[in-house]
């Protein structure tokens, strides 16, 4: 199957399957030097994993990252990195009765049309476990880029279904608001607006009673990232970009900066005006005034923070009984069993981080290469 990497000079591979033995990924580019042990790794694992709240999958995994190469006392090698994540709680049984049926919303019917043949048991490889090891390399990169330029990546739930978080200044938003609300609470639903944190857990509450799902949208910001990353047509940046978010299942639109809202805008009222930072005149700082290009120009970072969008649909899995036909093109009914979650923005958030950082760390040692940096 090709298509299981991504990146350039900072490249992953992944391999694996929902109910089989674990997954796999190799991490190819990184530089030597950099402190890595599978402690790390599992923060943003703990994040990403099922089981975590009552309003996520109850599927009971650990996601204990084993590092298998490109790391010797605590420093990465500069070699290939392995890292992987076994399965320990597939249910392959769950899915017995419907492996001749094609669920609405899954990708059942297009990989028996590109293979002739699928692994039924949760989606095989379109299943969303893959992204454990996208995690685990999204780890790698971020402290490639907060060693490099001092980048880091956030994310955040901004909406779930109707309720739209209000948030000032997503570059001033903190994995600390993100991940805990004011009262020292875990902030399960990962908005940092605490009152509509409160008001989406309600709702998944209810549309998990309901037997249904809610889809809703996650805005990744990225800071620290300086001018000059990307590339001028193909290999833009927020054509990379896009591409990783787009590559995340449950993905159906991305945006950044203003987005779609740039359609009712004039271009007087769109343009972002420049200025020059005061400070030595060696040392002169190029920025503007706001931010609706979301911090790329031409495809090329220019130094403000990077906001982007996700719009993540409902959940697919639903026990209600939907029409659908088997794979003989029979008529029939379907109701998916298992575990699945009633909104997949929380858990969502982490693998969007990873991708972003993935490409940010692909860019910097592209530009780095080029002479630039």
């Amino acid at each position: 199957m090709p298509g299981d990497s991504f990146g350039h000079a900072f490249r992953i591979t992944t391999a694996g399957e929902s109910h089989g033995p674990g997954y796999v990924v190799i991490i190819d580019g990184c530089p030597p030097g950099i402190s890595l042990t599978e402690t790390d790794l599992e923060e943003d694992l703990a994040r990403r994993r099922p089981g975590q709240s009552h309003i996520v999958t109850p599927r009971d995994e650990p996601d204990m990252p084993e590092i298998l190469s490109g790391v010797f006392e605590g420093k990465t090698t500069g070699t290939s990195i392995a890292v992987l994540i076994r399965n320990k709680d597939q249910r392959g049984r769950d899915y017995a009765d419907i492996k001749d049926k094609y669920r609405p919303g899954h990708a059942d019917f297009t990989y028996d049309a590109k293979y002739g043949a699928r692994d039924y048991r949760g989606g095989g490889r379109s299943s969303a476990r893959e992204t454990t090891v996208r995690v685990a390399a999204g780890v790698v990169a971020k402290k490639l880029i907060a060693s490099a330029f001092g980048g880091q990546v956030v994310g955040y739930v901004r909406q779930v279904g109707g309720i739209v978080a209000e948030v000032a200044d997503p570059a001033a938003v903190t994995l600390a608001e993100v991940e805990q609300l004011p009262d020292g609470e875990p902030n399960i639903v990962r908005c940092p607006d605490p009152d509509r944190a409160a008001e989406m857990v309600t709702l998944v509450e209810q549309v998990r009673e309901a037997r249904d799902s809610i889809g809703g949208v996650a805005e990744i910001v990225a800071t620290g990232v300086p001018a000059g990353l990307g590339e001028p047509v193909f290999d833009k940046l927020k054509a990379d970009l896009a591409k990783a978010l787009f590559s995340l299942p449950a993905v159906l639109g991305v945006e950044y900066g203003v987005g779609f809202g740039c359609a009712v805008l004039r271009g007087s009222e769109n343009n972002d005006l420049f200025y020059a930072e005061t400070g030595a005149a060696s040392n002169v700082r190029i920025a503007t005034r706001t931010n609706r290009h979301g911090g790329m120009l031409g495809g090329i970072s220019s130094g403000m923070p990077i906001v982007l969008r996700a719009a993540v649909k409902p959940t697919s899995s639903l026990p209600l009984d939907q029409e659908t036909v088997t794979t003989s093109g029979e008529p029939t009914t379907i109701s998916t069993k298992g575990r699945h979650d009633p909104c997949l923005l929380p858990r969502f958030v982490p693998m969007a981080e990873a991708m972003v950082a993935i490409v940010l760390a692909d860019h910097w040692l592209r530009w780095k290469a080029s002479g630039r940096s």
